[in-house]
């Protein structure tokens, strides 16, 4: 079956699934289990007015179930095994005690504390300045493209700036050509210098992540009531003092969001990793080392292990983001 014609069939048969199902549990629930009618006919309505709303949450709540909380609850108990035994903590143990898992953590640890506030002040900086200029709207189209690039493809892209030919041949690679023509010196393997490696793998993500930044803040900046501005220009304040002391306090909420929004995504940066440096030269992330152990490896109980501690980063901050959220909307 030619694969268009097969892509239809599957979405007729599930758009048909989904209609049949909602009008044969209706049919059901309203014919069979509380009909409404005789001297019950009242309760039965009324009981079919509850059990109504999980009818249509039951699929939904389904799937979560299946794709969600089953993977979960089966990653937990792989971590505590070990070729097909129980063995308690020990996955955890074995993980503590790599070297591997060290920088892993280390590494992680230094791009939370890099990468969200460095995207999160280029954004907020490019939502200010590009409101003041006449062809703003053009500005912000080329910071936001990047967006539209995968990690995959962005890595690519990059590893050719940080590309390193022989010394003596002509240098492809944006940064090496700069450092030979300004220094005259040999080029050098960007990527193979740790520490500073990985602050080239962060520019990356920064590069990614400062057009959605700049987005989500330049429409909070345009929410900000023009009267406070106003004011705090009659009362004599400068450019610096308005945007510091009256728009970022209106807006800190969405900062907020928008800083743990991209710490969510750097803890689970493994793209970039492994499509530009595969986390050698010391470089390795949490992500890419439970990779590693996965399909590497093969070590199923110490890879589940490392899921179990990315998920244990990651939950407080996502609990903690809708929670906020949802005391916003109140």
């Amino acid at each position: 079956m030619h694969p268009a014609l097969q892509a239809l069939v599957v979405v007729a048969v599930a758009v048909g699934g989904c209609i049949a199902y909602f009008l044969l549990s209706n049919l059901i629930l309203d014919k069979v289990l509380f009909p409404a009618r005789g001297a019950n006919a009242g309760r039965n309505t009324n009981r079919a007015n509850l059990i109504r709303p999980w009818l249509f949450l039951f699929p939904a709540l389904a799937f979560l179930g299946l794709y969600l909380a089953y993977p979960v609850v089966a990653t937990a108990w792989m971590s505590l095994q070990r070729d097909n035994s129980f063995v308690g903590f020990e996955n955890y143990r074995l993980m503590f005690a790599e070297p591997k898992f060290g920088e892993s953590f280390f590494n992680n640890i230094l791009w939370l504390v890099v990468v969200p506030a460095a995207s999160t002040a280029f954004g907020l900086l490019a939502a200010q300045l590009t409101d003041r200029i006449a062809w703003g709207n053009i500005a912000k189209s080329l910071i936001f493209m990047p967006m539209a690039i995968s990690f995959v493809g962005a890595s690519v892209i990059w590893k050719l700036v940080y590309e390193a030919r022989p010394a003596g041949t002509d240098q492809i690679g944006l940064l090496n050509a700069l450092y030979v023509w300004v220094t005259g010196a040999d080029p050098v393997q960007w990527l193979q210098l740790p520490l500073w490696n990985n602050l080239f793998l962060m520019v990356v993500l920064i590069w990614i992540q400062s057009g959605f930044a700049m987005v989500i803040l330049a429409a909070a900046l345009r929410g900000i009531p023009e009267e406070t501005v106003e004011a705090a220009v009659l009362d004599g304040a400068g450019p610096f003092q308005i945007f510091f002391r009256i728009k970022v306090p209106q807006i800190a909420g969405t900062i907020v969001v928008v800083w743990t929004t991209i710490t969510i995504t750097v803890l689970k940066v493994f793209d970039i990793v492994l499509a530009m440096t595969n986390g050698q030269w010391e470089t390795q992330v949490l992500a890419n080392y439970m990779y590693d152990k996965f399909f590497r490896a093969v070590d199923w109980g110490m890879g589940s292990a490392a899921a179990m501690i990315i998920m244990a980063l990651v939950t407080p901050i996502l609990v903690w983001n809708v929670w906020n959220a949802r005391r916003e909307m109140r």
